[in-house]
This record gives C-alpha cells, structure tokens and sequence, in this order.
C-alpha cells in the first residue's frame, strides 16, 4: 500500500476519502482538515481567548496540540472528578502537555471543592454518574472562562461522538437537544462562552493515529462510569454500517449541518439575570447547579489551580 501523496510506505488507509497516507503526509492531512475546519465555519476570530477542556485522552490532547502547533494559541482546563485510579492519571497526561505545549492549564478538583467525588456527588443528588458529570462540567466550564476572561470554550468532540449522540436524537425525537449538536455553540445573550468543536469531522480511528504517530501521551482507558452507555452502542453500529459503506458517518453529520442550517428553528429568548450565590449567568434566581448544591446541602467554594511550566508561557 502506497502513500497516495509522495508515494511511499502508508501507514493508514482512509476509506472514507478513498486514500493510504504514510505518516507526515497523514500528520499534515489531518492537521489541514482542521484548519480549513476552523477557516470554514468561522470557529474562532482573532481577537478570541481560547480555553480547551482537556480530560487526558487522545482527541483533546491531541487538539491541544494542533491548535497550538497551527498558531491558535489556547490554555487548557482539567476538570478532577476524584475517580480513582482514573482521574490522577488523566491529570498527569494533561500536565505533560501543559510543559510540552508551555501553556498553563487551570485544574479543578471536585473533592477539594465540594467534598465529594463524581460517584458521591451523584447518589447524593439522585442523578446517574454521567448526568451528574455533564452538570458539573458544564457550570465549571463556564465558569473559568468568567473568572479568567475566557471567550471561547473547545472541545476535543469528535466524528464519532457527534454521529452517535445525532443518532440518539433521532431514535428519541430528542428535539430540545438535535439542534445543539452543531460545530458551534453560540453563547447566549452575550453572557456565557461560545462552544466549538473543531474534530467535528475528525474520526476517532484518525485522532488515535494522530496521537500514536505525534508520540502524544494519553490514557487509554475509558471514564469507568461510560461502561455501558448507549452512545457507545450507537457507535459499535455506526462503526458496522461505515464498514460496509465508507464515508456514511461524514455524510450523516454533512447532510445534518446542511439540514440545520436550513431549518428555522424558533428559540425562546428570556431575560438572563445572575445567580445570587455565585454571580453565574441565569434565568432565575439562582443557576441550576446552585439550587441542586443547595437542595442537597452540598457546601463548597469554587477555586481553579493553575499549573503552567516555569518557561516564560507564550501569547
């Protein structure tokens, strides 16, 4: 099999695109379609401050990477969930990247904050692990790009995740959520950060060669709290359909963007005011995670670590 580039070895072939790269010219094809990814559907302007939310696996690090590499200059943001043997781990890949990147990355630590790890914090208030977690991860998300000056939040979302989560949309009629899966999420009203997912048509079989080929450390493991979930069916079947037709899960989200962007879809804008316990952009009184905090007697206080290299950190 040969590069269909400069015609050496290939190291992978693209059945998608109908093509084998070897490994620079994979590098760069990938990296490219990143690029013209952001360029195209005007993910991020000049004067944008860029914060990534890193977990220590291979699609957000390796963003992290490209993104830096391509001169969009972005810091990075761990959220500590305290799940053993998992969550230490996760946090040392991100801080090697942190020094190879020489960009600092500020941390949270769940159990310093609240008390309690992810697994405690979701019995407590009656919710399964992952929704628990994507509760917490989106306040603490914004949140650091309110007290930092953050004005553009990325994540390492991929093909895969996309095509399964639209996939699971569908099969639901989950309307309140089908028209959020976009590339980018405007912020509202001008109060919360701007969300944009430059893999959105990267594929997570192309993001693992890209780390293992960049020599990008990450952790292989899954979160132990996804064993199980339905979006990991959603893949397993989108992954035998795209076996017999190459190309389908690109087509799928393409044919959705189109879709989308022809569709008018009426939003219910309200009035945003601020949480009176922490300042957080809102509709009522108090924000969501506030009232559950407080509904559950879960006290804590809001602090980010920052770590960064001891070099002079660029931009």
């Amino acid at each position: 099999m040969k590069c269909k580039v400069c015609g050496g070895k290939a190291v992978i072939s693209l059945r998608a695109y109908n093509i084998a790269l070897c490994a620079n010219d994979f590098v760069s094809f990938l990296e490219n379609r990143v690029f013209k990814t952001i360029k195209k559907y005007r993910l991020i302007d000049d004067n944008d401050k860029l914060i990534i939310a890193v977990s220590g696996g291979k699609d957000s690090l390796s963003l992290w990477y490209i993104l830096n590499k391509l001169g969009f200059n972005a810091d990075g943001m761990y959220i500590d969930l305290g799940i053993e043997g998992y969550s230490a781990l996760s946090l040392e890949k991100v801080k090697k990247m942190s020094d190879i990147l020489k960009r600092p990355v500020y941390i949270f630590h769940l159990n310093n904050a609240l008390g309690k790890d992810i697994e405690a914090i979701s019995k407590k208030i009656k919710r399964t692990t992952c929704s628990a977690c994507g509760m917490i991860k989106r306040y603490i998300m914004n949140r650091v790009c309110l007290d930092k000056n953050y004005n553009v939040i990325i994540t390492g979302h991929n093909l895969d995740d996309e095509t399964s989560a639209l996939m699971g949309n569908l099969l639901y009629w989950k309307e309140e959520y089908l028209w959020k899966k976009g590339m980018v999420l405007n912020e509202e009203e001008g109060h919360l950060s701007k969300k944009i997912k430059p893999l959105f048509l990267c594929s997570e079989r192309e993001m693992a060669a890209y780390a293992v080929l960049c020599g990008i450390d990450y952790i292989y493991d899954e979160c132990p709290f996804s064993i199980g979930a339905k979006s990991l069916i959603y893949k397993e079947i989108l992954n035998r359909i795209e076996d017999n037709s190459p190309g389908t899960k690109l087509q799928f989200l393409k044919g959705y963007l189109k879709f989308a962007s022809q569709t008018k879809v009426e939003k219910n804008h309200k009035e945003m005011n601020y949480c009176i316990n922490c300042g957080y952009p809102t509709r009522s009184d108090k924000c969501n995670f506030c009232r559950i905090m407080d509904k559950y007697g879960i006290k804590g206080n809001i602090v980010f670590e920052e770590y960064r290299n001891t070099d002079e950190v660029s931009g």
